[in-house]
C-alpha cells in the first residue's frame, strides 16, 4: 500500500517540473503565501492581469488539502440559500450565489483538459427528514434562483443510479461534477507560471512584517500579501486561529470495482453531519472518504475506513485497497469562507468548510482582484461575518471536538 501522503493521486498524477527553493531578498508587486487551489487562483489571475507574483510553498505545491481532498464541485455554499437569505439578507445572499455560479463555471473551464472532469453529484439521503430537506432546497432553488439542474431520485432510483441500498432517497445535481484534485492543483501551478508567475517551493513562511514575508532561505518585500493557507492560517497570522478549526478527513482507494458499483459515475456525498463521500476515479477505483479525527490520526487509515465503505457497498467485503492517506479540512464555525484583511497590505481567505474545490478558485481570484484595487468580489465574501470558535488557545481544540463529537452523535438519530 503506498504511504505518499497523497495517496492514490500522487500515484496518478503527472509530476510538475522542479520549482525553485526561495533564496535571497526578492521584490514583488504580490506575494502570496500557500500554494493550493486558493494561492495559485490568485497567484494565475494577479500574472494575467500584469501584476509582478510570487508564491511561496511550505512544501510541494499541493501539497496539503489541495492535494488530498475527495475531488467533488459542489454548486453554492454550505449553506443553503434560504438560510443565507434569513441571515444575511436576500441581496447579499444572491450576491454569494453569483459568485458560487461563477466558482463552478471557472473550475469546468480550468479543469476541462488533463483533470479527470466528470459532471455530476448526487447528495444522498441519511434519512427521510434529509431527503425532505433535499426536496424543499430543490424547489427554493428552482423558484427562487432558477437553478434547475437538480432532480429527485427515490429510494429504487437512487440505487439504480448509486448501487447501494443504503438510502431513502437522493438528489442528483447535474450542475455538479468530480475531478482529480492533484492533477487540477497541477494544471493551476502550470498556467500561473505561464502567465508569469514566481513559485517557490519547500520555503516555509516563519514570519510577516510590514510589507515583507520573511522565509529561512530568503525575503520577500511586497505592495500585497495574500495569506491562503486555509486550516494553518493561525501558524502565521495567530490573530486568525479563533476563526479556524481544522479536522482530518481519511480517503482510501480500492482496486478497480466493477459497473455495479456508481454506475451513473456521479460523486456522492451523504447528509451526515460527520458524512461519507466518494467517487469513482477515471481507471474505475471508489475512492471513498468516512469517518473524521480530531486529534491523533489513526495509524492504519485502511482499517478505519473500510467498515463505512462496507456499510454502504457490502460487496466490497473482501476488496483489496491499494492506496489510504488523509487530509486536514479547514472549517469555519459558520460553515462559510471567512475572508479579510489584516490591516491595508495584508488579505486573506480561508475556510471552505468542504467545499473547497470550487469556492477556492474563485477565492484566490477575488483575492487577487482586491489586491490590485478591484475588490468587488472580495468584498461580497469579506461580508460575511465571522464568529469566532469558543475557547482561548488551550481550550479552543477541546471545546471545538466536543461540538463536532455531539453533531457526530446526533447523525444516529
Amino acid at each position: 500500500m503506498s504511504i505518499d501522503p497523497r495517496g492514490y493521486y500522487a500515484a496518478s498524477a503527472d509530476a510538475l517540473p522542479p520549482l525553485p527553493r526561495l533564496t535571497g531578498e526578492w521584490r514583488t508587486d504580490i506575494c502570496i503565501v500557500g500554494g493550493g487551489f486558493t494561492g495559485l487562483s490568485a497567484a494565475l489571475y494577479a500574472a494575467r492581469a500584469g501584476a509582478k507574483v510570487a508564491l511561496v510553498e511550505a512544501q510541494s505545491i499541493g501539497f496539503a488539502a489541495s492535494g488530498r481532498n475527495g475531488g467533488q464541485i459542489h454548486p453554492g455554499h454550505r449553506k443553503d440559500q434560504a438560510e443565507l437569505e434569513r441571515w444575511l439578507g436576500e441581496t447579499h445572499a444572491r450576491d454569494l450565489w453569483r459568485l458560487s455560479e461563477e466558482a463552478r463555471a471557472l473550475v469546468f473551464t480550468l479543469a476541462a483538459r488533463g483533470c479527470d472532469l466528470k459532471r455530476g453529484l448526487i447528495v444522498a439521503a441519511h434519512d427521510r427528514r434529509a431527503a425532505r430537506d433535499l426536496a424543499e432546497d430543490a424547489e427554493y432553488l428552482k423558484a427562487h434562483y432558477a437553478y434547475d439542474e437538480l432532480r429527485m431520485l427515490d429510494r429504487d432510483a437512487a440505487r439504480a443510479a448509486i448501487g447501494s441500498a443504503a438510502y431513502p432517497a437522493a438528489r442528483l445535481d447535474s450542475g455538479g461534477g468530480h475531478l482529480h484534485p492533484l492533477k487540477f492543483v497541477r494544471r493551476l501551478a502550470r498556467e500561473a507560471v505561464k502567465a508569469g508567475a514566481m513559485l517557490f517551493e519547500n520555503s516555509a513562511a516563519t514570519a510577516l512584517e510590514d510589507g515583507a514575508v520573511i522565509c529561512a532561505g530568503g525575503t520577500i518585500r511586497a505592495d500585497h500579501i495574500v495569506l491562503a493557507m486555509d486550516a494553518f492560517s493561525g501558524a502565521l497570522a495567530p490573530e486568525l486561529a479563533p476563526y479556524i478549526a481544522h479536522v482530518e478527513s481519511f480517503i482510501v482507494a480500492t482496486a478497480p470495482v466493477g459497473p455495479e458499483i456508481l454506475p451513473s459515475d456521479a460523486a456522492v456525498a451523504d447528509t451526515r453531519h460527520v458524512l461519507d463521500y466518494y467517487r469513482k476515479s477515471a481507471d474505475g477505483r471508489l475512492l471513498f472518504a468516512g469517518r473524521e479525527s480530531y486529534w491523533n490520526p489513526p495509524s492504519d487509515i485502511a482499517a478505519m475506513v473500510r467498515p463505512r465503505m462496507r456499510r454502504v457497498f457490502p460487496a466490497l467485503k473482501g476488496i483489496a485497497i491499494d492506496y489510504a492517506w488523509r487530509g486536514t479540512v479547514g472549517i469555519t464555525r459558520t460553515r462559510m469562507p471567512h475572508f479579510g484583511k489584516l490591516g491595508p497590505r495584508v488579505l486573506f481567505g480561508h475556510g471552505y468548510s468542504g467545499h473547497g474545490v470550487a469556492l477556492s478558485v474563485l477565492g484566490g481570484k477575488a483575492l487577487a482582484e482586491a489586491a490590485m484595487g478591484q475588490p468587488e468580489r472580495f468584498n461580497i465574501l469579506a461580508r460575511v461575518p465571522p464568529r469566532k470558535f469558543p475557547g482561548g488557545p488551550m481550550l479552543r481544540k477541546p471545546m471545538v471536538t466536543a461540538a463536532l463529537t455531539l453533531l457526530k452523535l446526533s447523525d444516529a438519530f
